[in-house]
């Protein structure tokens, strides 16, 4: 048995999914005007954690991921700047290059976090037309009226409106809603802005109400329930979604379609810095390629996640992320030391193992205790080197941290290091226990990112300064691994 915590009831629940053993996911995707940081990609890692708990469980998962291009401005109020229109102006391109450029970084951050691919990405501006029709079946049955920047729900016409409101959402609404002229109720929000008056906006279209974009809480009900029906089993997203945005999703659906839009709400918590939350705004983000421009692995970042449970607030910090890595760094060496062990009987009590980390994972995604688990089995004395690289594997299914991939054997390739990565985030190894100097570590980091542009000339060139130092460079599909010159071999 599978229990969420589910925000719509304020309860641990058991998963029924609509149909035997399929589950149908939609996951509130990136506003791709700038980089994703941790603490957003803290979010993606816990809704594939989901997924891969829900496949490990002989679910087929079918997961809906947006890419919001138009629509969310920069307050909760409906006033502001589009961000992506924000964006295009700040850095002197066009809105669409924007999209795509930082589309692109975030699905490489998630490559490199090795969060599985969606079954489905969709763009909001490729959903304008349904988004139109459901304004319009909105407005026959009487929830929308018009003012001078656009089309609005009229919330006050929905009588269970916030749903998904707890005693803390109420009271943190009252300072995040900012009335706006002309509103009839403070919750009121945009399912059309129209553009400004004299100026042309690079993405705008035509609509029965006049040239405008759509408002972003009404593409998300678009491309979930165009893909997945109505109702859905799971919608995921970080908890700040939680007040203002799948709020009025639901508002939206509920009012359109008299149904609920999806039976199980779940939500991540914050990641926190010693300002506080990280975000934007604030500017106190760290990014993936900040992590990696530090030696750190994406991977270490993941498993730092893993520790701490996806609705507890997690804290972020030079330190954190480095002793991470650290813990990660012996996970992989235990694991190469056991890979080459002989294979033995499975015995009840690998059995047992299976069953508490199936228990762990299945309550309400109880990744911690399940991770702690896996140390106990690397002690437990009475398991074989075989049942316990069985086990590892079997739970990496679920943990995603690529344990498999790490392929060498440290009787042939002596110690390694965790300190320079690839492009994939795997580690970069290395045949010398002596610590590789940091102007080879600085080398070879800035050769990766030459073969990740594809800038062949300058990677051979990087090659050819580091052989010498006294160093070679052999790159293989999923790693690279540094030797040091021997002189029997100079």
């Amino acid at each position: 048995m599978i229990k969420f915590y589910n925000t719509l009831t304020k309860k641990k629940e058991e998963f029924k999914s609509i149909e035997p053993q399929k589950a149908g996911i939609y996951t509130c995707g990136p506003t791709v005007y700038w980089f994703a940081h941790v603490g957003n990609l803290r979010t993606y890692i816990f809704e594939d954690i989901l997924k891969r708990v829900l496949s490990y469980n002989g679910y087929s998962v079918k997961h809906i991921m947006n890419i919001t291009d138009v629509g969310h401005l920069t307050s909760d109020s409906d006033s502001g700047e589009d961000k992506l229109e924000k964006g295009a102006r700040q850095e002197k391109k066009s809105v669409w290059d924007i999209a795509n450029f930082y589309t692109e970084c975030f699905l490489k951050d998630l490559k490199l976090l090795n969060i599985l691919d969606p079954t489905v990405l969709v763009k909001a501006t490729d959903t304008i037309k349904e988004q139109i029709e459901l304004i319009e079946l909105l407005e026959k049955k009487g929830f929308t009226y018009t003012i001078s920047d656009g089309v609005y729900f009229d919330t006050s016409k929905l009588e269970k409106y916030g749903k998904l409101w707890g005693e803390k959402e109420k009271t943190e609404l009252r300072g995040r809603i900012e009335e706006v002229a002309e509103k009839k109720n403070p919750t009121d929000f945009a399912l059309w802005k129209f553009s400004p008056k004299n100026e042309q906006r690079q993405m705008e279209w035509n609509s029965p109400w006049g040239v405008g974009f759509p408002g972003w809480h009404t593409e998300c009900v678009v491309m979930s329930i165009e893909n997945l029906g109505i109702p859905f089993d799971i919608h995921c997203g970080g908890i700040d979604h939680v007040s203002i945005h799948h709020t009025n999703e639901i508002a939206q659906a509920e009012a359109a379609y008299e149904k609920i839009m999806s039976n199980y709400w779940m939500h991540g918590e914050f990641l926190n810095v010693k300002e506080g939350k990280m975000s934007k705004s604030l500017g106190n983000i760290t990014t993936i390629s900040d992590l990696k421009n530090k030696g750190i692995s994406p991977l270490a970042y993941r498993y730092q996640c893993l520790n701490t449970h996806y609705r507890q607030k997690m804290n972020f910090s030079d330190e954190s992320i480095e002793f991470s890595q650290n813990t990660l760094e012996k996970l992989y060496e235990r694991a190469s030391e056991l890979k080459i062990a002989p294979k033995t009987p499975l015995t009840k009590a690998s059995e047992e193992y299976e069953k508490q980390f199936l228990d762990f994972i299945n309550d309400d995604l109880n990744i911690p205790s399940a991770l702690a688990l896996t140390w106990d089995i690397l002690k437990d004395k009475e398991l074989s080197d075989y049942e316990k690289y069985s086990l590892l594997i079997e739970f990496d299914k679920v943990f995603g941290l690529r344990i498999t991939d790490i392929d060498f054997n440290k009787k042939d390739l002596g110690e390694y290091i965790l300190k320079t990565i690839n492009e994939e985030g795997l580690p970069i190894l290395t045949n010398n226990i002596d610590i590789v100097p940091e102007e080879i570590i600085a080398m070879i980091k800035e050769r990766v990112n030459a073969r990740n542009d594809k800038q062949w000339g300058l990677a051979d060139e990087l090659r050819e300064r580091i052989k010498q130092k006294g160093w070679l460079v052999e790159d293989s599909e999923n790693q690279t691994i540094i030797k040091q010159i021997k002189k029997e071999d100079a």
